[in-house]
């Protein structure tokens, strides 16, 4: 006899992967797409947005999603990676900016994360609530002032106005906070005992304990970051600097095969990122206390 809670458990995956199985499905057209030939996409998806008026003699026509291509084609990826080099500089533009804002951001959040948790100082605690309202904050209430900030320091269309404010983001510092917080003080200790100093506990012993932590801080901040929209558009003016997430959005209806091939490039790094440091992201969101 089937129990109440086998059942619940059923209906449980079963919704699991049915949302799983939906999620995948923009990503393996994607894909799919980038390997059909240009008539091929045409024919499938030239009636995206568009129904004929059966009043007139037409039939209804719909978008024919097909998963499987009639013939692989590569002509697409031709065109990105080589014969239209706009693409594949963007691609590095985009690079550019985000790999010095996780690495900075990572380095910083560890560094102020380790005073909030593990240190004790006058007014840490209403400095940390500082750090979470400005979290909470979204960026279009803070656009202005740093719009403001930016013009000031002339760094405005320089790629310094992208990259020094998501260094000190308040997120990666929020995060590693509540992760370091379960660290055990008792290793601070032993290494107090042992004459380490305040470098070297965070060198030899935070570091290490917080692996997980840094690691899926790191998954995190390569995808948002990865994906911004807003930050390039309105502080990079010039196109030549400007990221491949903005370009997408400006390739028009005849070239779709090179918007599905450079799509297919463009989240293959995230993708690849959160598959290699999978355990220790999924590791350190638990520890950290944010689950859901």
């Amino acid at each position: 006899m089937l129990t109440f809670r086998f059942i619940t458990k059923i209906a449980a995956t079963l919704i699991v992967g049915a949302v799983s199985l939906a999620m995948l499905v923009p990503i393996v057209l994607t894909v799919t797409g980038s390997l059909m030939t240009e008539q091929e996409i045409m024919r499938n998806y030239h009636a995206l947005g568009q129904m004929l008026n059966t009043s007139q003699g037409g039939a209804d026509t719909f978008v024919n999603l097909k998963i499987l291509p009639d013939w692989l084609s590569f002509e697409q990826y031709l065109q990105v990676l080589i014969l239209s080099p706009q693409y594949l500089r963007m691609f590095w533009n985009s690079a550019a900016l985000v790999l010095p804002i996780v690495v900075g951001q990572t380095v910083v959040a560890a560094l102020a994360a380790y005073a909030f948790a593990k240190l004790r100082f006058f007014g840490r605690d209403g400095l940390f609530l500082v750090y979470l309202i400005t979290m909470l904050m979204p960026f279009q209430v803070t656009l202005v002032p740093n719009y403001m900030v930016l013009d000031k320091l002339g760094l405005m269309n320089h790629e310094s106005a992208i990259i020094l404010p998501g260094i000190f983001g308040a997120f990666g510092v929020f995060m590693m906070r509540q992760f370091m917080a379960h660290i055990p003080n008792g290793y601070i200790e032993a290494a107090r005992i042992d004459g380490a100093g305040l470098f070297t506990i965070f060198l030899r012993i935070i570091v290490p304990l917080a692996k997980p932590g840094l690691a899926a801080l790191t998954v995190l901040l390569f995808i948002d970051n990865w994906n911004m929209i807003e930050q390039p558009l309105i502080f990079l003016e010039d196109s030549v600097k400007q990221p491949l997430s903005l370009y997408l959005a400006q390739i028009n209806q005849d070239a779709r095969g090179i918007g599905f091939a450079a799509s297919a490039l463009y989240m293959a790094p995230a993708v690849l990122v959160f598959l290699y440091a999978e355990s220790y992201f999924v590791e350190g969101i638990q520890l950290s206390g944010m689950k859901g």
